[in-house]
């Protein structure tokens, strides 16, 4: 059937069929979304109308890597570029966003902050020991790659000189967190621009990525009052159990609100989401999922070092799940991928093991939320891909960078062509401020997107209709009748199956949508199982007899960068009832919307600089948006 053209209050440009049925009232549907409570239906909600855009993963200068890199550019940069002005990269390009960020996590690395720009100035300390002399006399010989990828390795193998580590009681260290602080408070700008208070916990266990995301709530009253988690003995450690300790800690002695967010589990090596026992060997227990559950409600699910949705291996039946992935091995690819690793790896996966967890030991440490963010350590948060500028500042836009190599190992090789120009973090909150947004996180009303601006929005209840979605504003609905994205399903009422409101609107200056689909995963006894389910498409297409739905075609013209919305739809909508549904299956759901093919990075890069697309790089790509889940517990 097709959707009304004011499913999101906008203007749209197609039609989509989406299988609802008309309203049968339409009159009567429309008076039911007021409140009552005054003339206008928006006065006395408390309800978020617009999803905020940010990034919680941006590193600056202060990072010892990103500056080994080449990085210049510092935390004011960082700021300035996030909040739509127009800024020099460090290799002398401008660069400009599309549209401002509504908010932005600067989050350098805890260990060894200050470091870098202390070596970078050839400071005498540094230049006294032999390491720190051979890195600085490399550095002004134009070789900061080299540089960069050695401290990489060294610190993820332990091995990093200890005459050079910067300690968190150190007066450089407490210098360059304090400037960290004081930036983010100049900066944030309630109602118009939010700047978080954060770092970035870099655990490596052997060259196995853990690495957290630390976010506060607070200001730099209490954000600023103690200095970072790190992993170097004795101030921290390269265990979760550790930094959670900590995050307890700060609360307790600030009164304060943290959280943290792991990302890049595709190059954990088969030890970011254990089933039985954490990488040490110590076998989870109630403390362990109780307590991650508590410290993570999110999880960056796509970013620059690859997408970490799921794995064609581990969703074979599903025709997107090999998005842009990373599974060479871990993070320095010090140790190569083996299949038996993903299942501890990738998103879908985690969902599923965690509806396993809490039927064993009562909670689910893996309910969490989606995000998307840049990992950029460059201080530009680009993940448009137009306008991407790489990963690190060796890699900003330049005709070599695609076939130059990112990573060479006995494991294998990364070429620069397969950084991925990924992604954002959308948020639902009912106002641009650290608190809002905060709280929004710590609700998991959030979604991922790979960079594109997808407007997306997704309900679960046990009676929407048709009737909810055909008006200006089915949100009154979703909150009244259901749940929000990252939330649990009411007490069932009824014998009757979920049924699950969902509605996308494409990025105005993106590609036009493909499908909403939903994914599904649930419990079957000590096994666990996952379906795709497509719900919304454009066009005349019909599901086969094998329930899968036809491409939606390719509009994309290599030769000139291009692509036309002549296929898909500028909206999408629909309400779906689990036609498999088991009222005695713990189960979760979450929405994927897909748009149609748009040109990628590399192919942007080939047409400017006049260059061949490198052989195995993709011409096109299919942008899209992760929800949070919705859980259903029996």
């Amino acid at each position: 059937m097709k959707v009304l053209l004011a499913v999101l209050g906008l203007a749209a440009g197609s039609i989509a069929f989406a299988q609802i049925p008309p309203s049968s009232d339409a009159g009567q549907m429309l008076s039911d979304r007021y409140t009552g409570k005054s003339y206008s239906p928006y006065a006395e909600r408390q309800t978020p109308l617009t999803p905020l855009w940010g990034d919680t993963h941006l590193h600056t200068d202060i990072s010892m890597d990103a500056g080994a890199f080449g990085n210049r550019l510092g935390l004011d940069e960082a700021y300035q570029f996030a909040r739509g002005e127009q800024v020099i990269s460090t290799n002398g390009t401008p660069v400009r966003l599309s549209r401002p960020l509504d908010w932005l996590v600067i989050a350098d690395h805890s260990d060894n902050m200050g470091f870098f720009p202390d070596l970078n100035a050839g400071a005498p300390h540094i230049l006294s020991d032999p390491t720190g002399q051979d890195w600085y006399n490399r550095l002004q010989a134009g070789e900061g790659v080299g540089v960069a990828l050695e401290l990489i390795g060294l610190f993820s193998q332990g091995e990093f000189p200890e005459d050079l580590i910067y300690k968190p009681d150190s007066a450089p260290y407490k210098s360059a967190w304090a400037k960290t602080v004081e930036a983010a408070e100049r900066y944030n700008e309630p109602g118009r621009f939010t700047a978080f208070i954060g770092y970035e916990w870099t655990s490596l266990v052997m060259g196995n990525n853990m690495h957290r995301v630390v976010i506060y709530r607070d200001g730099g009253d209490k954000g600023g009052s103690m200095v970072p988690y790190t992993t170097i003995e004795p101030f921290g450690s390269t265990n979760p159990r550790d930094l959670w300790t900590w995050l307890a800690g700060y609360e307790s002695q600030t009164g304060g609100d943290v959280l943290a967010i792991a990302h890049n589990g595709n190059l954990a090596n088969g030890i970011m989401f254990p089933l039985v026992e954490q990488y040490d060997g110590r076998n989870l227990d109630d403390d362990y999922v109780e307590t991650r559950a508590k410290w993570e409600p999110l999880y960056e699910v796509t970013q620059i070092k690859g997408d970490g949705e799921t794995h064609p291996l581990l969703s074979p039946d599903d025709e997107f799940a090999d998005y842009e992935t990373w599974d060479l091995g871990n993070l320095d690819a010090s140790e190569a991928k083996t299949d038996d690793m993903l299942a501890a790896e990738y998103a879908r996966e985690a969902l599923k093991r965690g509806l396993l967890l809490e039927d064993r030991l009562g909670t689910n440490p893996y309910k969490f939320g989606m995000i998307g963010s840049t990992d950029s350590h460059t201080s530009l948060a680009t993940a448009q891909e137009d306008n991407f500028f790489g990963k690190h500042s060796g890699a900003e836009p330049d005709p070599e960078r695609m076939v130059h190599e990112f990573m060479r190992t006995e494991a294998g090789v990364i070429m620069g062509w397969q950084q991925v120009s990924s992604g954002l973090a959308a948020v639902w909150a009912t106002d641009n401020s650290r608190e809002a947004i905060f709280d929004a996180m710590a609700r998991k009303e959030t979604y991922a997107t790979t960079g594109s601006r997808i407007n997306v929005r997704f309900f679960g209840g046990w009676n929407f209709t048709g009737d909810d979605i055909s008006n200006r504003q089915p949100v009154f609905a979703g909150y009244a009748k259901g749940v929000p994205m990252g939330g649990d399903l009411p007490a069932r009422s009824g014998d009757g199956a979920p049924t699950f409101m969902v509605y996308a609107l494409k990025d105005p200056i993106g590609g036009n949508l493909d499908r909403i689909q939903i994914v599904k995963g649930w419990q079957d006894g000590r096994e666990t199982m996952e379906k795709v389910y497509d719900v919304a498409w454009s066009g005349p297409r019909m599901l086969g007899a094998d329930g899968k739905l036809p491409a939606v075609g390719n509009t994309v013209n290599a030769d000139t960068a291009s692509w036309t919305n002549s296929i898909g739809a500028a909206e999408l909508a629909t309400v779906w009832t689990d036609p498999d549904f088991d009222p005695d299956q713990r189960a979760f759901y979450y929405a994927r919307v897909i748009e149609i093919p748009t040109p990628r990075w590399s192919t942007y890069d080939a047409v400017r600089f006049g260059i061949d697309i490198p052989e195995g790089a993709p011409v096109s790509t299919q942008e899209r948006a992760y929800t949070s889940p919705i859980w259903y517990t029996p």
